[in-house]
């Protein structure tokens, strides 16, 4: 549940490279490296150690944010900005 502002700032999804069109995945134009260990040769890999938390139950959030979905959902807020999206007075939702 994220507002229209945030929806710009969602990371985007890892998908391969188009083939040939400046892919870092063909070896051709000096693109990859033989035998190249993926993991140890990128710049910015994920930390789960580094990420954030979601402020009321404490867990890690995949993105950049203040909720997670479940607690943004049943508070009615944005999960990356917390601003107020509908209001849940008139919902019944359960705990579970």
């Amino acid at each position: 549940m994220v507002c229209e502002k945030c929806e710009k700032k969602l990371s985007k999804v890892i998908v391969p490279d188009k083939w040939k069109e400046g892919a870092s995945n063909t070896t051709e134009g000096g693109g990859r490296k033989v035998n190249e260990n993926k993991l140890l040769s990128k710049k910015n890999r994920w930390t789960p150690y580094g990420t954030t938390k979601c402020i009321i139950c404490k867990q890690q959030l995949h993105q950049d944010g203040r909720y997670c979905q479940t607690c943004a959902y049943k508070k009615g807020v944005c999960a990356m900005c917390g601003k107020q999206i509908i209001d849940t007075k008139i919902y019944k939702q359960s705990n579970v």
